[in-house]
């Protein structure tokens, strides 16, 4: 679609927005968002005629892209059919979407609690897991995200947590493994993981394991950075759990359902968790959904026992249809196939040449369609290009390359001292190259800023 200039409809639309809509993890008075006229596959575009290639997904959602024809045409039909119904009966989208998701999940994870969004699959998994094991704590990593809500922040280990976090939330943290910026003094991946393991079956031991009921990582932390786990530490993980009878929470949130390259980011490391947590590409982010893929034993708890929570829209017919419609194109598409070939064959050598050519870059990490570029001052000392948690004036460099990058035509994925690579997961090779090459001119200007 070519986009067709209207400014005075774009004025509108943004004078209501500023008049009324309040945004979130914003101070309201400081933001400018831009008014958007449309999207389509890989792009959006503004009123004013610009056109963006989408290297965000959206919040890393629309793994098959903007307006996907089968997708609309499924909402569209659904909508005639059976727009609503209560959680408690069985309508067969609800039941086709369920049944479709628990083919693809890992191990026996084959029943599904439906959410409308990954924060509440979240709250429903550390319920579940409190429930099933009788205990209150829960442990999560630093450098994670969970979501928005009370416990869900709370689980979170950036500082989105930090006005939230009463300190009642029953939540321990501890550092998952990161060799790149290590807590533990490793040299090695070997090493970190080790070390992460240790350190990890320390603080169950001193927090005390009857005191546990779950451990809850992301598969592949997302907005924290995309760090890749180092091999044979989730596993370590999965045995830890099981050594304590702790229940392992795997988010997958943000990298599941092709992101990775892999249905599930779990698949790239052959662990089953107890519980898994889903919701953005499960159906493109088209109607909010999201839920809780959960094991036999955690689902016999519930057998004769009702589970204590529920939710007014679980379920709901039009988000199932669409994310019926968008597994179908997944499969049909070979969409998932795409993130892991274009993967390895274009973005990563791509963005390692990125490297070698600007100091600015310090650290190439990912896997499919989700990359990480950790951008610094100084390659030698790994300071970062920002400070953390850094904010106006502080944040300049980090502004100046999303600026550099939105005047190529790309809109970038940026979070503190990182701007990561997450296009929809069936982008074409030569959208790759556009994008890639937009990051390029950006980068020119971050390292404006090294040492």
């Amino acid at each position: 679609m070519t986009p067709q200039p209207n400014p005075e409809a774009g004025a509108a639309v943004k004078a209501a927005d500023r008049a009324h809509v309040f945004h979130s993890w914003s101070a309201q008075e400081l933001i400018d968002p831009l008014a958007v006229a449309g999207a389509e596959g890989s792009y959006f575009w503004d009123y004013e005629g610009r056109k963006y290639l989408d290297f965000t997904s959206g919040l890393v959602y629309t793994n098959i892209g903007y307006q996907h024809p089968k997708v609309v045409a499924a909402i569209q039909e659904q909508a005639a059919t059976l727009s609503t119904f209560a959680p408690a009966f069985a309508v067969e989208a609800r039941s086709e979407a369920a049944r479709l998701i628990a083919e693809r999940t890992p191990g026996d994870l084959d029943k599904i609690f439906f959410t409308n969004g990954g924060a509440d699959a979240v709250e429903h998994a550390v319920r579940m897991a409190r429930l099933h094991t009788g205990r209150p704590k829960v442990l999560s990593a630093y450098r994670s995200y969970h979501g928005g809500t009370q416990q869900a922040v709370n689980l979170t280990g950036d500082p989105r947590r930090w006005p939230s976090d009463s300190g009642t939330a029953g939540v321990v943290h501890f550092w998952a493994p990161f060799l790149y910026r290590s807590r533990f003094y490793a040299e090695s991946e070997e090493q970190e993981c080790a070390r992460a393991l240790e350190h990890l079956e320390t603080t169950i031991a001193f927090e005390g394991p009857s005191t546990v009921a779950a451990i809850v990582l992301e598969t592949i932390p997302g907005t924290a950075g995309i760090m890749v786990p180092p091999a044979g530490y989730l596993a370590g993980v999965r045995e830890l759990c099981d050594k304590f009878g702790i229940v392992f929470v795997l988010d997958e949130v943000m990298a599941g359902f092709g992101r990775t390259g892999r249905w599930f980011a779990a698949d790239l490391f052959d662990v089953v968790p107890d519980l898994m947590t889903f919701a953005k590409g499960v159906n493109s982010g088209y109607v909010p959904l999201g839920g809780v893929a959960i094991s036999g034993a955690i689902a016999e708890t519930f057998g004769k026992r009702a589970y204590p929570g529920g939710l007014t829209y679980s379920g709901h017919p039009l988000a199932c249809a669409a994310a019926v419609a968008t597994i179908n194109v997944m499969a049909e598409e070979g969409v998932v196939e795409n993130a892991a070939r274009l993967g390895t064959e274009v973005v990563e050598p791509a963005l390692r040449a990125l490297a070698e050519r600007h100091p600015s870059v310090g650290e190439v990490r990912g896997a499919g369609m989700f990359w990480a570029l950790d951008l610094v001052k100084n390659r030698e000392t790994r300071e970062p290009l920002v400070p953390y948690n850094a904010a106006g004036e502080a944040n300049a460099p980090m502004t100046a390359f999303a600026a550099a990058a939105k005047k190529q035509g790309v809109w970038p994925f940026v979070n503190m001292n990182r701007t990561h690579v997450v296009p929809p997961c069936n982008v074409s090779e030569a959208e790759l190259k556009e994008g890639l090459a937009a990051l390029d001119v950006a980068l020119s200007v971050a390292d404006e800023y090294t040492e």
